[in-house]
């Protein structure tokens, strides 16, 4: 492989990378070598037991990171590794048949043309594909609402949440719906590190006016992992008026982070502070019946035999954790099977899980916000109806800040809805408690011994305290 081919081997496989989860990636796109390239035609070559699933099931992904790295509309062969057709560039027939595999980049006005170090809107990252739930209700609210009508409300969209649980699907989403809908309007999708990267390449060539010109002149702008700009003075300065520039013209702006504004010491305050002037959307890893749901889309969207659904209950019990998580585990289990030409069971499935996570026992069921209500009201010897009414008496509103901070710390229930389990609240408020609480129990020793002994109640008397654990 020349030093040409092997840069652009590396740029495609950038793109698959971040197109899809590791699982996938590992599984399926990684063994594919880029045996030759061009603006007309990337062949690629792959096992031979994975070459026709690769080409059914990625090939307008294949070509889209193709398009993204060399442009144009280049057709795409996946060839058996050693073929002649990898060796020769392939016969006619294969080029002709490999026609049909190309794909379009996304339509509209994405700007990542010329920009390397920018993202493309992955096709696969829609919002018809999204599972809607309790968990990410509001964020997914949010962000359909301004893809329709970018600039007229919620701006900025600050968007947070643990990994894994959908909030590059909804980035990658807004720009999909816009750039096909308002062919017209500029976007740019790009994230913390790459946008960094860029502006350092920029001071050391003195190209900053040409950096700023790309980044200050669009319509929507979408950046992924804010968290990354932390402690980096440059580079979030340029950001900071980066932002102020697309607010004051009515550009739509949109971030998500792994963590809510407050939690982001190391940003300055004068940035933070924009970001809480918006509206935070906080996305919670998904509950069971969301998980569920998550797994028969996936396995739809595929076209997966029928799978029981024995086994998509149990790989909806067993990992919890995030929308990743889950998905890397069924195409784990899928893949198995294909590879070995059996069946999806529920034996088969137990034993793929047990290799990723040592044992498919099922786990202990989470408390819910009854009981954390109920453990809390016995602790501090408070009535129900106290708890869940408007009062703001200081015996009332400390028990009340523990209980919203601990459900939201041990269900995988939304802030919208604990707060309809809380009198009604919206859901700034309970965020608000949370803050308070957690904040509260870091620093007073009595507050977190109060907080670790209501913990207690929820998991049994035989149970050592669990020590607290920062929130997102």
């Amino acid at each position: 492989m020349n030093a040409e081919l092997k840069h652009i081997h590396s740029q495609i496989h950038s793109e698959l990378g971040a197109a899809v989860d590791q699982t996938t990636y590992s599984l399926w796109l990684e063994p594919l070598w880029v045996e030759s390239a061009s603006r007309d035609a990337v062949i690629f070559s792959a096992p031979t037991q994975t070459r026709e699933w690769v080409q059914q099931r990625y090939g307008v992904l294949l070509a889209t990171a193709a398009a993204a790295v060399l442009g144009g509309r280049p057709a795409v062969q996946v060839a058996v590794r050693g073929s002649a057709s990898v060796h020769a560039g392939g016969s006619p027939q294969d080029r002709q048949q490999a026609q049909g595999v190309g794909g379009t980049p996304g339509q509209g006005r994405v700007v990542a043309q010329g920009a390397p170090t920018e993202l493309r809107p992955n096709p696969q990252l829609t919002f018809d594909r999204f599972v809607i739930g309790e968990s990410n209700r509001l964020a997914h609210g949010a962000s359909l609402s301004l893809a329709e009508a970018p600039g007229a409300s919620f701006n900025p969209l600050f968007i947070c949440g643990p990994p894994g649980v959908g909030k590059t699907h909804l980035l990658h989403a807004i720009a999909s719906f816009v750039s096909a809908h308002n062919t017209s309007t500029v976007v740019r999708l790009t994230a913390s590190e790459p946008f960094t990267n860029e502006f350092l390449s920029a001071l050391r060539d003195g190209s900053t006016e040409r950096f700023k010109a790309r980044f200050r002149h669009v319509d929507v702008l979408l950046v992924d992992d804010i968290q990354f700009l932390q402690r980096k003075a440059r580079t979030e300065e340029e950001f900071f008026h980066t932002f102020n520039n697309l607010y004051s013209i009515g550009s739509q702006i949109v971030v998500t982070s792994d963590r809510p504004p407050r939690d982001l010491g190391g940003l300055e305050d004068r940035l933070r502070e924009r970001f809480e002037a918006g509206l935070v959307a906080d996305i919670r890893p998904p509950d069971l019946t969301t998980r569920v749901a998550i797994l028969r889309k996936k396995l739809a969207d595929q076209s997966v035999a029928s799978v029981d659904a024995s086994v998509v209950q149990l790989i909806a019990e067993h990992v919890s954790s995030s929308v990743r998580a889950l998905e890397g585990a069924l195409v784990r289990i899928v893949a198995f099977a294909s590879l070995t030409q059996r069946p999806v069971t529920e034996e088969l499935a137990g034993k793929v899980l047990r290799g990723l996570y040592g044992g498919t026992q099922r786990p202990v069921t989470k408390p819910t916000l009854a009981a954390i209500q109920s453990a809390t009201c016995r602790h501090f010897k408070v009535s129900s109806e106290e708890l869940l009414s408007a009062s703001r008496a200081r015996e009332v509103v400390w028990p009340r800040q523990v209980a919203m901070y601990l459900a939201r710390e041990l269900t995988s229930e939304s802030l919208p809805s604990i707060g309809r389990s809380f009198g009604g609240r919206d859901h700034s408020t309970v965020l608000y408690a949370c803050r308070r609480a957690r904040d509260r129990v870091e620093r007073d020793p009595q507050a977190r011994q109060a907080e670790q002994a209501v913990r207690s109640l929820l998991t049994g008397p035989d149970s050592p305290p669990t020590p607290p654990t920062p929130g997102n």
